[in-house]
């Protein structure tokens, strides 16, 4: 994440914090995990395919020091970076490199909106992703014009702003379904 579109990802989950602060539904009842995301217990290093190894090379002298969790992260990281063409895994490359030049300050003030994300419904990370994208469309004018707004803005504006823009995915949304057959 470059240091440009830092300040537009806080901006759209500041965007959410309604969303946030809407009692939501009590989570679902906890199911069983299929077998290549359960913890990873006895999971050993000779388990992992030879492209896994070749990929986490750097941490074989180490992987039984690592936590169960940490040891699956690390697997499925390695099959997801697997999975890329070279491009994906020149942007990832790219992003990574990005984060680590944030200072600590920032990647903790990301990492806890992040948390806040996560703990959003689907409907409602949908909902911050669509504006995302769609802010990400403007021109950069307006993207810039909007976020000084949004910065300038008092905390009672910034509500109306958010409020608008609900309205307004409404009849987006409205408009996007097919008509109701009607009742006789």
């Amino acid at each position: 994440m470059n240091r440009a579109r830092a300040p537009l990802v806080a901006m759209l989950l500041m965007a959410a914090a309604p969303l946030w602060a809407q009692p939501s539904a009590p989570p679902p009842p906890p199911q069983s995990l299929p077998p290549q995301s359960a913890p990873a217990e006895g999971m050993a290093w000779s388990s992992l395919s030879g492209q896994q190894q070749q990929v986490l090379g750097r941490f074989q002298g180490q992987w039984d020091d690592l936590p169960p969790q940490r040891r699956q992260a690390l697997a499925n990281g390695a099959s997801r970076w697997l999975s890329m063409t070279p491009e994906q895994r020149r942007g990832a490359r790219e992003r990574f490199q990005n984060w680590q030049k944030l200072p600590p300050e920032q990647r903790s003030l990301i990492r806890q909106r992040w948390q806040r994300f996560q703990q959003l419904t689907p409907e409602q990370q949908q909902t911050v992703r669509q504006s995302f994208r769609a802010f990400s469309r403007l021109p950069p004018q307006q993207r810039v014009q909007l976020r000084e707004r949004w910065l300038n803005a008092t905390p009672q504006q910034r509500q109306q702003m958010l409020q608008h823009q609900r309205v307004q995915q409404q009849q987006h949304m409205q408009q996007a379904l097919p008509p109701r057959p009607r009742s006789r």
